[in-house]
């Protein structure tokens, strides 16, 4: 009787402690211009291009190359990542597939070599 308490209580904590913790993280100085990438030839059909970025790697950045990738589902589009400035810093928001096109044409200034890291969208 007295385990099964045990394991109830086990349970318990389990559920109601989320199982990751979402850590922010802010760099002073906003990220380089994009770099411009030649896109290599589609590998196949289906496929479409993830533009590169620049990742936050400690209180500096990292390029991080862009690639042809299948989308993973019939009709997803891909958000590319983005830093948004507020009072602590900037602010990477991760690229995902999503089923809407939210890029409001910056997919098309990014290929064209236009920067809008330099966009304050959310100044708190």
């Amino acid at each position: 009787m007295k385990r099964n308490c045990i394991y109830s209580a086990l349970l318990a904590i389990a559920v109601v402690v989320p199982t990751s913790a979402q850590v922010s993280v802010y760099i002073a100085s906003p990220p380089p211009p994009l770099r411009y990438e030649e896109r290599g030839p589609m590998p196949g059909p289906g496929y479409a291009w993830v533009e590169g970025y620049w990742a936050p790697n400690g209180h500096h950045y990292r390029w991080v190359q862009g690639r042809w990738d299948r989308p993973p589902y019939e009709g997803a589009y891909w958000n590319h990542p983005h830093y948004d400035h507020y009072k602590e810093g900037w602010q990477l928001h991760e690229g995902h597939w999503d089923h809407e096109d939210h890029s409001n044409g910056h997919g098309q200034d990014h290929a064209r070599g236009q920067d809008h890291h330099g966009e304050d969208h959310h100044d708190h």
